[in-house]
């Protein structure tokens, strides 16, 4: 194992007229990270002044920088730790966290270190039709009501309380309930068909199910108990399913299995089922690494696998980020376009641990209500932020990239966008002309984050950071105490040389999964991080360092990289070719490298779907292997060029490269219900046949 180190220069020695230079924050030194470094400068007897200074000693020193975390971001615990962590080494199996302490997750967040006013504002909750303030003491009050229904259904720490639910109030109100009991919470969004639920559910046996009745999307309404009653059929392990009046218009009524009529309840009846409910909101008191949240992989080849994520590894690594990485403060407001199924809304809802006023969103991106109708409109989600003051908006890249195509342009469309500091954009890689746009739009004082992380760590790799620059096309930054290294094949470290790799973490950290659910959890564990490099986690990205900078440049997934006569690169390059130069002809595309086995090397095969009343043409073929070839290598020319009707991609809108690569290699591949659009890949299938 190579010892950590992030291999790269200072950025004091950087040239401020670099033209890839966008954004360097105009007041370091008034930043709450710069105050973390001078605790460590004073209590370590280190002189640091710049981010990576701090980063490389961050990584060599585990357990004094989540110490220090720890103490400097607050945790309230009723109990202290005896040890950080139980070893520093060892990844697999996973070491224990802050032994010692005992804690719990939703007091946590409501009852935030950094003081908050009662009677401020700490969610306000929007839709393409509604606006609602919950102030910090009615947030708690409701919170009480919803755990007093749980404890009169004797649901306990460990059972698992599921939503079907879509991003507002009453879905964060049900997890802070479940959570300050003990309970695990595992939500998926109402969008999502029944199959790929209870994929999800089955495995995982939930005690309780909250369920909005319907939901509004797009200026429609879309009833969600249909579904419903099919779900809780499979589902003989719950002892309620609670529906939420979401929208008033729609009713509860639910065509009820056999037996399980008078286990259905509205959201009202249930919290006034405790015929005693305690006159206050109790926290149980729990070891740091007990589980707080199941999420889910994309199972896109499978059934899903269930990750369960612990207490303290999500509430250190979220207040790490949002603190230090990102330095809100208490008041700020902070927005994730996201559903309850991705874990941006689990980083978004953390935000009430630091003091945020959450902005929770759910509907179109391009809906707005203006003289209290839902309209289309392109602007909507920018005219949000200064109808809101939001002063931290995330999205996804996708959008960020519609926005770019559509040239919109919020500063000189009227709009002040006054009080936003921070964008930040995760989900798929962010492309350079992307980055170009987002200062032209919204104005060159933002600090645009492009981040990565997943799923698997509820959290970051690559973060924020507002003592380092923005770069086109660049990922600012690795977080604190995060290893992170990129590696050849052959597991030698290439971080330095500026070469694509592998992303992998060589140290441990906190927000590492407390385990997989269910009897070969361990297994699926060790077998999804811990069998490329032994002992070493694999996060499965392609990524590269710029050496210069100390940036990350996101490739895409390693199991879609692409090695034509051994030339390993990820489809984003080939992405961002399309996106800079092919904008008003190509709506999206799909990469994948093929090799069947009568073949002697790998085929590049690009497909495209073209922009509706453009036409696929040789000439166009050609204008695209010309440019690859010029920007990037003759060896990045894709071998095929193809049409194709639609790109396959997960209920969380990510492309599939994965089952697509496997259908061109001749692989017989089972697609699970999380894949969106499953029906397209039978055009795949025919293609392969053909070609």
């Amino acid at each position: 194992m190579s010892e950590p180190t992030n291999g790269i220069e200072s950025t004091s020695a950087i040239n401020n007229d670099d033209p890839n230079l966008l954004w360097r924050h105009p007041s370091p030194k008034d930043t709450q990270l710069w105050d973390f470094m001078q605790r460590v400068n004073k209590r370590y007897h280190k002189s640091f002044s710049t981010y990576d200074e701090l980063h490389d000693w961050s990584i060599r020193n585990i357990e004094q920088v989540w110490g220090e975390i720890w103490q400097h971001c607050g945790i309230r615990s009723s109990s202290d730790f005896k040890t950080v962590v139980s070893d520093n080494k060892t990844m697999f199996p996973r070491p224990a966290w802050f032994e010692g302490a005992k804690l719990n997750f939703a007091e946590n967040l409501l009852f935030p270190t950094q003081k908050v006013a009662d009677d401020s504002v700490a969610v306000i909750a929007a839709t393409e039709t509604t606006r609602e303030e919950v102030r910090w003491s009615d947030l708690r009050e409701r919170v009480r009501q919803c755990q007093a229904g749980m404890l009169a259904l004797k649901i306990t720490a460990g059972d698992r309380v599921a939503g079907y639910v879509a991003n507002h109030t009453n879905a964060l109100v049900a997890m802070l309930a479940a959570t300050s009991i003990g309970a695990i919470w595992t939500a998926v969004s109402p969008d999502t068909g029944v199959t790929a639920v209870l994929d999800r559910m089955v495995q995982i046996e939930p005690a309780v199910l909250f369920t909005d009745n319907a939901v509004m999307y797009n200026g429609k309404t879309h009833p969600v108990l249909p579904k419903v009653a099919e779900i809780i059929a499979s589902l003989p392990s719950l002892k309620a399913t609670i529906i939420f009046e979401t929208v008033p218009s729609m009713g509860f009524n639910v065509a009820a299995p056999p037996g399980m009529a008078d286990k259905i309840f509205t959201y009202s009846s249930f919290i006034s089922m405790n015929p005693s409910p305690p006159s206050t909101l109790t926290f149980e008191q729990l070891p740091p690494d007990h589980p707080v949240y199941i999420l889910y992989s994309s199972g896109t080849t499978g059934a899903p696998k269930c990750i369960v994520h612990g207490a303290i590894g999500t509430l250190i690594q979220h207040k790490k980020e949002h603190i230090l990485q990102s330095d809100i403060r208490p008041g700020d407001r902070l927005f994730y376009f996201t559903t309850c199924t991705w874990m941006m809304w689990h980083w978004l809802v953390s935000g009430l641990a630091s003091g945020a006023t959450l902005i929770l969103y759910d509907g179109s991106p391009f809906q707005y209500l203006s003289n209290g109708e839902s309209v289309k409109d392109d602007l909507a989600m920018p005219r949000l932020i200064d109808e809101l003051g939001i002063t931290h908006f995330g999205t996804s890249a996708k959008y960020l990239s519609v926005l770019e195509q559509k040239e919109i342009m919020p500063k000189s469309s009227g709009l002040s966008i006054k009080t936003l500091r921070a964008i930040y954009s995760t989900g798929s890689p962010l492309a350079p002309s992307t980055f170009q746009y987002v200062y032209r739009a919204f104005g060159p004082n933002i600090n645009l984050g492009s981040i990565t992380g997943g799923t698997d760590i509820i959290s970051l790799f690559g973060a924020p950071c507002p003592l380092h620059p923005v770069y086109i096309g660049e990922i600012q930054v690795l977080g604190l105490g995060m290893a992170v290294q990129a590696w050849d094949y052959t597991g030698k470290d290439i971080t330095s040389t500026g070469e694509p790799g592998d992303l992998v973490c060589v140290k441990p950290f906190p927000c590492q999964p407390v385990q997989f659910w269910g009897p070969t959890g361990e297994k699926k564990y060790r077998g999804s991080y811990f069998e490329q490099f032994e002992g070493v986690w694999h996060h499965g990205d392609f990524i590269k360092f710029n050496p210069k900078t100390g940036g990350l440049w996101m490739l895409g997934r390693s199991d879609g990289i692409l090695k034509p006569s051994g030339v390993r690169f990820g489809s984003a390059e080939i992405y961002n070719i399309l996106l800079k130069h092919f904008p008003d002809q190509v709506e999206d595309a799909l990469c994948i490298g093929r090799r069947r086995e009568q073949d002697s090397d790998e085929t590049v095969v690009l497909f495209l779907k073209m922009k509706e009343g453009v036409t696929f043409s040789k000439q166009l073929v050609d204008d695209i292997k010309t440019v690859v070839r010029k920007e990037l290598s003759a060896r990045h020319v894709p071998g095929i060029i193809d049409e194709c009707p639609e790109i396959p991609v997960t209920t969380n809108g990510k492309k599939i490269e994965g089952a697509v690569k496997q259908i061109l290699c001749g692989m017989n591949v089972r697609t699970s219900a999380s894949v969106a659009n499953a029906g397209c890949l039978d055009w795949y299938r025919e293609w392969a046949k053909t070609h």
